[in-house]
């Protein structure tokens, strides 16, 4: 549009070139415009009104074109991106009481200037303890869902497939629909408090990411992983030992022990179809694993297969420590076999931190507390079998 513009200004300029030629011829005569001459000039004259028209009509076209495209486009202002506060930074305003809690979650690691990877720290080391206290929050275990809101969530599952059969020529084919159910996962709360002395906070040399990092993650990884192993279902966690199945009874007279036959038939409890996923695998208690590191099968072997670069596995699949699974036992579910990401954990945002002066005042301590929402349920009841011990 811009060039159009300008040879219509041109020509304009050139018509009034002409235009003036023909004023100056006349003056210089001393006369006035012949008929002839006058009719050129409002011809000339007629033709600069209207390029002048289309000039003023393609400039207001043009400036409408320019508003129109700043409303659609928002302005970029280049302005440095803000520092984002570490972990420690947040815990010492806590500490100093500039802010009353914050919420902790799993972020994506920094790198600083010279690409070195700078961890999260508090964060990491809650977590490492939340894992140490129990497997069931270590990640490729259960299927863990993050949600910003605590609002009951509704998990779907499959409860038939469809079927197909053999059809004749020409004859109509029957007709096979799936099943769905769903569960519901709530948000239950765990938390603790925990008092340190002002003289403690106040002291800077104190490594506040480490300290509380790992007081909160022993305290809430080990009241979470029991509810996510044995919670009832009522105001708490269905865990994962309750939710499932039974898939072997151990013998009698033998005080809860099983055999290795025992164990095998166990891992054949569940369906092929679950066998073949990448979260099979035994979940047991440690001292429970001394015992099954005993067993050998018909042929001498021992069943346990320490691994070298891999993990270790019994009958080739991989086994999960978790002390509050019972131990061996009557009448005791001590071994699980299955898919344990048919396991479903629901948490609530991440790990919130609080602070009171007033709580113990009079002792001048500073309360912390810790709190994690989060909910647990089993899928499919029969992806995961247990053994449980006969009776004495």
């Amino acid at each position: 549009m811009d060039g159009y513009i300008k040879r219509q200004q041109e020509a304009r300029a050139q018509a009034w070139e002409q235009a003036k030629a023909l004023l100056d011829t006349a003056a210089a005569e001393n006369r006035d415009l012949t008929a002839e001459e006058q009719e050129t000039y409002d011809r000339i004259n007629s033709d600069l009104d209207r390029r002048a028209t289309v000039i003023e009509t393609l400039r207001a076209d043009a400036e409408r074109e320019a508003r129109a495209a700043e409303m659609r486009i928002p302005e970029v202002t280049t302005q440095p991106a803000p520092k984002r506060e570490s972990d420690a930074d947040v815990l010492r305003a806590l500490a100093r009481g500039e802010i009353r809690s914050a919420t902790f979650e799993r972020r994506d690691l920094n790198t600083t200037d010279d690409g070195a990877v700078v961890p999260q720290g508090f964060y990491d080391v809650l977590q490492e303890q939340l894992i140490y206290a129990g497997p069931m929050l270590e990640p490729g275990i259960a299927t863990i869902l993050t949600t910003a809101m605590g609002n009951d969530i509704k998990v779907p599952r499959q409860t038939a497939f469809s079927n197909a059969t053999a059809t004749a020529e020409a004859a109509q084919f029957g007709e096979s629909e799936p099943t769905f159910e769903s569960f519901t996962l709530r948000a239950h709360k765990y938390g603790t408090l925990l008092q340190v002395s002002r003289e403690l906070l106040e002291d800077s040399g104190i490594d506040l990411e480490s300290f509380l990092g790992r007081q909160f993650g022993h305290a809430i990884g080990t009241a979470v992983n029991y509810a996510l192993t044995l919670g009832t279902g009522t105001v708490q966690p269905n865990g994962i030992v309750t939710a499932s199945s039974l898939g072997k009874t151990g013998g009698t007279g033998v005080t809860g022990a099983f055999t290795a036959d025992d164990l095998i038939d166990l891992a054949h409890s569940v369906d092929s179809a679950v066998a073949r996923q990448p979260g099979v695998g035994f979940m047991m208690r440690r001292a429970t694993l001394g015992a099954v590191r005993r067993l050998k099968d018909d042929a001498g072997q021992y069943l346990y297969m320490p691994g070298v670069g891999t993990p270790d596995s019994l009958l080739g699949f991989r086994v999960i420590e978790n002390p509050d699974v019972a131990a061996v036992g009557t009448a005791v579910k001590s071994v699980l076999f299955g898919d344990f990401s048919s396991y479903h954990i629901r948490r609530v945002g991440g790990v919130e931190i609080a602070r009171s002066e007033q709580f113990a005042f009079d002792q001048d301590l500073i309360t912390f507390r810790a709190t994690v929402r989060l909910d647990g349920d089993l899928g499919q009841s029969a992806n995961v079998k247990h053994f449980i011990g006969g009776t004495a």
